[in-house]
Protein backbone atom coordinates (compact mmCIF):
# COMPACT_ATOMS: atom_id res chain seq x y z
CA UNK A 1 0.00 0.00 0.00
CA UNK A 2 2.66 2.20 0.75
CA UNK A 3 4.17 1.82 -2.44
CA UNK A 4 1.43 2.24 -3.93
CA UNK A 5 0.73 5.58 -3.07
CA UNK A 6 3.81 6.76 -3.76
CA UNK A 7 4.27 5.36 -6.97
CA UNK A 8 0.60 6.62 -7.97
CA UNK A 9 1.36 10.84 -7.86
CA UNK A 10 4.48 9.76 -10.05
CA UNK A 11 2.65 8.18 -12.16
CA UNK A 12 0.46 10.80 -12.57
CA UNK A 13 3.10 13.23 -13.15
CA UNK A 14 4.30 11.14 -15.79
CA UNK A 15 1.21 10.67 -17.57
CA UNK A 16 0.70 14.54 -17.18
CA UNK A 17 4.05 15.17 -19.28
CA UNK A 18 3.37 12.46 -21.80
CA UNK A 19 0.11 14.36 -22.41
CA UNK A 20 1.37 18.04 -22.27
CA UNK A 21 4.27 16.51 -24.87
CA UNK A 22 1.80 14.93 -27.38
CA UNK A 23 -0.77 18.43 -26.94
CA UNK A 24 2.70 20.68 -27.87
CA UNK A 25 3.52 18.62 -30.51
CA UNK A 26 0.12 18.82 -31.90
CA UNK A 27 0.24 22.40 -31.57
CA UNK A 28 3.16 22.79 -33.32
CA UNK A 29 1.95 21.11 -36.26
CA UNK A 30 -0.95 23.29 -36.88
CA UNK A 31 1.73 26.41 -35.96
CA UNK A 32 1.06 29.27 -36.83
CA UNK A 33 -2.77 29.48 -37.29
CA UNK A 34 -2.84 32.94 -36.67
CA UNK A 35 -0.44 36.02 -37.80
CA UNK A 36 2.77 35.82 -35.52
CA UNK A 37 4.08 39.80 -34.30
CA UNK A 38 8.10 40.14 -34.34
CA UNK A 39 8.71 43.02 -31.57
CA UNK A 40 11.99 44.70 -33.15
CA UNK A 41 13.05 46.95 -30.09
CA UNK A 42 14.81 49.49 -32.69
CA UNK A 43 13.04 52.04 -34.82
CA UNK A 44 12.51 51.56 -38.49
CA UNK A 45 15.43 51.81 -40.86
CA UNK A 46 17.93 50.81 -38.60
CA UNK A 47 19.75 47.65 -39.10
CA UNK A 48 18.23 45.78 -37.36
CA UNK A 49 15.36 46.32 -38.65
CA UNK A 50 15.88 45.90 -42.23
CA UNK A 51 17.08 42.40 -41.28
CA UNK A 52 14.06 41.22 -39.17
CA UNK A 53 12.06 42.80 -41.71
CA UNK A 54 13.80 40.51 -44.10
CA UNK A 55 13.32 37.41 -42.03
CA UNK A 56 9.84 37.85 -41.24
CA UNK A 57 9.23 38.37 -45.40
CA UNK A 58 10.93 35.13 -45.64
CA UNK A 59 8.97 33.45 -43.01
CA UNK A 60 5.45 34.32 -43.61
CA UNK A 61 5.84 32.63 -46.91
CA UNK A 62 7.25 29.61 -45.70
CA UNK A 63 4.98 29.27 -42.67
CA UNK A 64 1.62 30.65 -44.68
CA UNK A 65 0.82 32.97 -42.28
CA UNK A 66 1.42 37.19 -42.02
CA UNK A 67 4.79 37.88 -39.50
CA UNK A 68 4.27 41.11 -38.58
CA UNK A 69 6.82 43.69 -37.55
CA UNK A 70 5.99 45.95 -34.58
CA UNK A 71 8.93 48.53 -33.63
CA UNK A 72 9.21 49.46 -29.94
CA UNK A 73 12.25 51.15 -29.61
CA UNK A 74 13.20 53.24 -26.49
CA UNK A 75 15.88 52.85 -23.56
CA UNK A 76 18.80 51.27 -25.22
CA UNK A 77 16.40 48.58 -26.57
CA UNK A 78 15.24 47.89 -23.51
CA UNK A 79 11.78 48.47 -23.88
CA UNK A 80 10.85 46.00 -26.41
CA UNK A 81 12.97 43.32 -25.16
CA UNK A 82 11.24 43.53 -22.29
CA UNK A 83 7.40 43.56 -23.82
CA UNK A 84 8.81 40.60 -25.58
CA UNK A 85 10.40 38.22 -22.69
CA UNK A 86 6.70 39.27 -20.84
CA UNK A 87 5.06 38.18 -24.15
CA UNK A 88 2.53 35.06 -23.51
CA UNK A 89 5.18 31.91 -24.68
CA UNK A 90 3.12 30.64 -27.28
CA UNK A 91 5.16 31.43 -30.40
CA UNK A 92 2.95 34.27 -31.48
CA UNK A 93 4.80 37.06 -29.95
CA UNK A 94 8.90 36.57 -31.32
CA UNK A 95 11.85 39.08 -30.74
CA UNK A 96 14.12 40.02 -33.26
CA UNK A 97 17.69 41.66 -31.59
CA UNK A 98 20.52 41.98 -31.86
CA UNK A 99 23.81 42.34 -29.46
CA UNK A 100 22.98 45.88 -28.38
CA UNK A 101 19.55 45.01 -27.04
CA UNK A 102 20.07 41.35 -25.52
CA UNK A 103 23.55 41.71 -24.41
CA UNK A 104 24.60 45.22 -23.74
CA UNK A 105 21.94 46.93 -22.74
CA UNK A 106 21.58 44.61 -19.69
CA UNK A 107 24.85 45.15 -18.84
CA UNK A 108 24.08 48.90 -18.22
CA UNK A 109 20.73 48.72 -16.44
CA UNK A 110 20.25 46.27 -14.29
CA UNK A 111 16.82 46.93 -13.99
CA UNK A 112 16.14 46.80 -17.77
CA UNK A 113 13.31 43.94 -16.90
CA UNK A 114 15.09 40.52 -18.44
CA UNK A 115 17.94 38.41 -18.46
CA UNK A 116 19.06 37.61 -21.68
CA UNK A 117 20.05 33.96 -21.10
CA UNK A 118 17.02 33.41 -18.85
CA UNK A 119 14.24 35.19 -20.34
CA UNK A 120 13.75 34.17 -23.95
CA UNK A 121 14.18 31.31 -25.79
CA UNK A 122 17.05 31.49 -28.77
CA UNK A 123 15.51 30.43 -32.12
CA UNK A 124 18.56 30.99 -34.43
CA UNK A 125 21.43 33.33 -35.31
CA UNK A 126 20.40 35.07 -38.96
CA UNK A 127 23.17 37.44 -39.66
CA UNK A 128 26.10 38.88 -38.52
CA UNK A 129 27.72 42.05 -40.54
CA UNK A 130 30.61 43.95 -39.49
CA UNK A 131 30.97 47.80 -38.33
CA UNK A 132 32.60 50.70 -40.53
CA UNK A 133 34.23 53.85 -38.78
CA UNK A 134 32.09 56.55 -41.01
CA UNK A 135 33.02 60.60 -41.45
CA UNK A 136 30.75 63.09 -42.81
CA UNK A 137 32.69 64.21 -46.36
CA UNK A 138 32.91 67.58 -44.98
CA UNK A 139 35.64 66.06 -42.27
CA UNK A 140 39.12 66.71 -43.39
CA UNK A 141 40.19 62.94 -42.95
CA UNK A 142 40.61 60.48 -45.25
CA UNK A 143 42.22 57.67 -42.81
CA UNK A 144 41.86 56.57 -39.30
CA UNK A 145 45.38 57.84 -38.27
CA UNK A 146 43.85 61.76 -40.12
CA UNK A 147 40.66 61.41 -38.31
CA UNK A 148 42.90 61.25 -34.92
CA UNK A 149 45.14 63.89 -35.77
CA UNK A 150 42.23 66.10 -36.55
CA UNK A 151 40.23 65.11 -33.45
CA UNK A 152 43.76 65.77 -31.33
CA UNK A 153 43.80 69.27 -33.07
CA UNK A 154 39.92 70.09 -32.63
CA UNK A 155 39.14 68.45 -28.41
CA UNK A 156 35.92 68.54 -28.12
CA UNK A 157 34.42 69.07 -30.96
CA UNK A 158 34.48 66.16 -33.15
CA UNK A 159 31.00 64.09 -31.99
CA UNK A 160 30.02 60.75 -32.91
CA UNK A 161 26.63 59.51 -32.66
CA UNK A 162 24.73 55.91 -32.14
CA UNK A 163 21.98 54.89 -31.73
CA UNK A 164 21.44 55.15 -27.70
CA UNK A 165 23.76 54.87 -24.86
CA UNK A 166 24.64 50.72 -24.56
CA UNK A 167 24.70 49.93 -28.55
CA UNK A 168 26.97 48.53 -30.00
CA UNK A 169 28.08 51.68 -32.06
CA UNK A 170 28.42 53.72 -28.80
CA UNK A 171 30.97 51.15 -26.83
CA UNK A 172 32.96 50.79 -30.36
CA UNK A 173 33.13 54.49 -30.51
CA UNK A 174 34.05 54.49 -26.90
CA UNK A 175 36.74 51.68 -27.49
CA UNK A 176 38.11 54.06 -30.08
CA UNK A 177 38.02 57.13 -28.17
CA UNK A 178 40.16 55.33 -25.08
CA UNK A 179 42.58 53.24 -27.67
CA UNK A 180 43.56 56.55 -29.76
CA UNK A 181 43.34 59.02 -26.79
CA UNK A 182 41.19 61.41 -28.88
CA UNK A 183 38.94 63.78 -26.79
CA UNK A 184 35.31 63.11 -28.76
CA UNK A 185 31.93 63.46 -27.75
CA UNK A 186 29.01 60.92 -27.74
CA UNK A 187 25.64 62.32 -28.88
CA UNK A 188 23.21 58.94 -28.73
CA UNK A 189 19.99 59.29 -30.28
CA UNK A 190 16.61 56.93 -30.16
CA UNK A 191 17.88 54.26 -32.85
CA UNK A 192 20.43 53.60 -35.75
CA UNK A 193 18.07 55.79 -38.93
CA UNK A 194 17.74 59.04 -36.60
CA UNK A 195 21.59 58.67 -35.80
CA UNK A 196 22.79 58.04 -39.70
CA UNK A 197 20.25 61.00 -40.64
CA UNK A 198 22.53 63.60 -38.34
CA UNK A 199 25.26 61.96 -39.63
CA UNK A 200 24.31 62.74 -43.17
CA UNK A 201 23.08 66.18 -41.89
CA UNK A 202 26.67 67.13 -40.80
CA UNK A 203 25.18 67.98 -37.30
CA UNK A 204 28.00 64.88 -36.46
CA UNK A 205 30.94 64.07 -37.49
CA UNK A 206 31.21 60.10 -37.22
CA UNK A 207 30.33 56.92 -35.97
CA UNK A 208 30.45 53.33 -36.17
CA UNK A 209 27.38 51.80 -37.45
CA UNK A 210 26.30 48.66 -39.42
CA UNK A 211 27.65 47.82 -43.39
CA UNK A 212 23.62 46.60 -43.84
CA UNK A 213 22.69 50.41 -44.02
CA UNK A 214 25.88 52.34 -44.92
CA UNK A 215 27.41 50.37 -47.52
CA UNK A 216 24.76 52.46 -49.85
CA UNK A 217 25.50 55.22 -48.58
CA UNK A 218 29.23 55.01 -48.71
CA UNK A 219 28.65 53.74 -52.45
CA UNK A 220 26.75 56.87 -53.37
CA UNK A 221 29.35 59.09 -52.02
CA UNK A 222 27.44 60.20 -48.93
CA UNK A 223 29.43 59.35 -46.56
CA UNK A 224 33.48 58.61 -45.87
CA UNK A 225 34.16 55.26 -44.83
CA UNK A 226 37.78 55.16 -42.98
CA UNK A 227 38.26 51.58 -41.76
CA UNK A 228 36.19 47.64 -40.62
CA UNK A 229 36.02 46.06 -38.13
CA UNK A 230 36.52 43.02 -39.26
CA UNK A 231 39.78 41.08 -38.99
CA UNK A 232 40.60 41.13 -43.10
CA UNK A 233 38.91 43.65 -45.23
CA UNK A 234 35.44 43.11 -46.60
CA UNK A 235 34.52 42.34 -50.47
CA UNK A 236 32.25 45.39 -50.48
CA UNK A 237 34.93 47.64 -49.74
CA UNK A 238 37.93 46.26 -50.83
CA UNK A 239 39.41 49.31 -50.94
CA UNK A 240 38.71 50.27 -46.91
CA UNK A 241 41.43 48.99 -44.49
CA UNK A 242 40.33 47.33 -41.40
CA UNK A 243 41.26 49.08 -37.87
CA UNK A 244 43.80 46.48 -37.47
CA UNK A 245 45.45 47.86 -40.68
CA UNK A 246 45.01 50.88 -39.53
CA UNK A 247 47.22 50.94 -36.50
CA UNK A 248 44.88 49.25 -33.77
CA UNK A 249 45.49 45.52 -32.94
CA UNK A 250 42.72 42.89 -32.25
CA UNK A 251 40.27 45.94 -32.84
CA UNK A 252 37.19 43.19 -34.20
CA UNK A 253 33.86 43.39 -33.87
CA UNK A 254 30.74 41.84 -35.87
CA UNK A 255 27.38 42.35 -35.14
CA UNK A 256 24.86 39.68 -35.38
CA UNK A 257 20.94 40.00 -35.14
CA UNK A 258 18.87 36.71 -34.03
CA UNK A 259 15.35 35.27 -33.56
CA UNK A 260 14.42 34.50 -30.42
CA UNK A 261 10.83 33.76 -28.08
CA UNK A 262 9.80 34.60 -24.56
CA UNK A 263 11.39 31.65 -22.16
CA UNK A 264 8.95 28.42 -22.09
CA UNK A 265 7.53 28.72 -25.67
CA UNK A 266 6.78 24.75 -26.56
CA UNK A 267 10.18 23.35 -27.92
CA UNK A 268 8.51 21.75 -30.78
CA UNK A 269 7.50 25.68 -31.78
CA UNK A 270 11.25 26.45 -31.72
CA UNK A 271 12.28 23.72 -33.61
CA UNK A 272 10.11 24.58 -36.36
CA UNK A 273 10.90 28.41 -36.39
CA UNK A 274 14.59 27.29 -36.49
CA UNK A 275 14.13 25.01 -39.47
CA UNK A 276 12.50 27.04 -41.46
CA UNK A 277 15.53 29.98 -40.44
CA UNK A 278 18.15 27.49 -41.57
CA UNK A 279 16.66 26.28 -44.59
CA UNK A 280 15.93 29.66 -45.52
CA UNK A 281 19.49 30.96 -45.05
CA UNK A 282 20.20 28.25 -47.87
CA UNK A 283 17.94 30.15 -50.43
CA UNK A 284 18.64 32.28 -53.15
CA UNK A 285 15.96 34.68 -51.96
CA UNK A 286 16.38 34.85 -48.43
CA UNK A 287 20.75 34.18 -48.43
CA UNK A 288 20.77 36.92 -51.94
CA UNK A 289 18.29 39.33 -50.17
CA UNK A 290 21.09 39.45 -47.06
CA UNK A 291 24.02 39.78 -49.25
CA UNK A 292 22.28 43.19 -50.60
CA UNK A 293 22.81 44.47 -47.08
CA UNK A 294 25.83 43.20 -46.46
CA UNK A 295 24.94 40.11 -44.33
CA UNK A 296 26.28 37.58 -44.23
CA UNK A 297 23.91 34.08 -43.34
CA UNK A 298 24.74 32.48 -39.79
CA UNK A 299 21.85 30.25 -38.75
CA UNK A 300 22.63 27.13 -36.34
CA UNK A 301 20.72 25.48 -34.03
CA UNK A 302 19.38 27.17 -30.26
CA UNK A 303 22.26 25.99 -28.34
CA UNK A 304 24.70 27.85 -30.65
CA UNK A 305 22.69 30.99 -30.37
CA UNK A 306 22.81 30.79 -26.60
CA UNK A 307 26.96 30.11 -26.35
CA UNK A 308 27.04 33.21 -28.78
CA UNK A 309 25.26 35.15 -26.15
CA UNK A 310 27.10 33.62 -23.33
CA UNK A 311 30.53 34.51 -25.61
CA UNK A 312 29.00 38.08 -25.72
CA UNK A 313 28.17 38.43 -22.45
CA UNK A 314 31.86 37.27 -21.12
CA UNK A 315 33.60 39.58 -23.87
CA UNK A 316 31.75 42.89 -23.44
CA UNK A 317 30.84 42.96 -19.42
CA UNK A 318 34.33 43.40 -18.03
CA UNK A 319 34.99 46.05 -20.95
CA UNK A 320 31.73 47.83 -20.06
CA UNK A 321 32.85 48.11 -16.43
CA UNK A 322 36.33 49.38 -17.46
CA UNK A 323 34.92 51.97 -19.72
CA UNK A 324 32.45 52.89 -16.33
CA UNK A 325 29.52 52.33 -18.30
CA UNK A 326 27.49 50.40 -16.07
CA UNK A 327 26.58 52.87 -14.05
CA UNK A 328 25.66 55.35 -16.54
CA UNK A 329 24.95 59.22 -15.76
CA UNK A 330 21.60 60.02 -15.49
Amino acid sequence: MVWGCVLRPALRILVIGAVLGVLSAAHAQDYPSRPVKIIVPTPPGGPVDVVGRLTANYLQTTLGQALVVENRAGAGNTIGSKDAAEATPDGYTLLFSAASGLIIAPLLHPDAGYDPLKSFAPIALVGASPSVLVVNPSVPAKTVQELVAYAKANPGKVNFSSGGIGVLPHLIGELFKARSGIDIVHVPYKGGAPSITDLLAGNVQMTFENTSVLLPLIQAGKLRALAVTTQQRISQLPDVPTMIESGYPNFVTVAWTGLLAPAHTPEPIIAKLNTAINQGLKTPEFAGALAKVSVDPLGGTPQDFTNTMKTELARWSPIVKSLGLDHPAQ
